[in-house]
């Protein structure tokens, strides 16, 4: 059982890991912003209230450590979305990983983003209230195919 824990947490780091890396290459091949964590963790921390939705999270209550805090849930999905992965699929895909579960549920997770997160901070359902919301959408989906790369490669390694 430790086993296929391990692999799992594994698996949503490297996806984890992957999807900062192609983030940091947009940024430097690009110009595209890097991501910032800090609304992330203030959203987090609001969570604790019992607040989900914000109009801004920028004009809710700050939180001393929103950054770190944003860093560390970022990746705690990550490791938590590896583990759905191994349940969804089962444990016999450690040994003979394939790159669709992981692409789909890399995709299915872009939900998450678009109908509970982006409202959380408050640009809208999928990024609606922004202007470019077309490119984040698109954005998003190319990241969370890389996120699911990265798990499969990760899986493909550890094998």
């Amino acid at each position: 059982m430790f086993d296929i824990l391990w692999r799992s947490v594994a698996i949503g780091l490297g996806g984890t890991v992957l999807m900062d890396l192609w983030a940091f290459l947009l940024f430097l091949a690009a110009g595209q912003s890097r991501p910032n964590w800090a609304p992330v963790g203030r959203w987090f921390w609001h969570l604790r209230t019992g607040k989900v939705f914000h109009e801004d999270i920028g004009k809710a209550a700050p939180y001393e450590h929103e950054l770190a805090l944003g860093w560390i849930c970022h990746y705690a999905v990550g490791i938590l979305y590896g583990i759905l992965l191994i349940v969804f699929t089962g444990p016999s895909w450690l040994a003979a990983p394939t790159f669709l579960p992981a692409w789909i549920l890399g995709i299915v997770t872009v939900g998450a983003g678009w109908f509970l997160l982006q409202p959380g901070l408050g640009i809208g359902w999928a990024a609606s209230k922004l202007p470019n919301a077309n490119t984040v959408r698109l954005l998003n989906l190319v990241s969370h195919t890389v996120f699911a790369a990265g798990m499969y490669g990760t899986a493909l390694l550890i094998r």
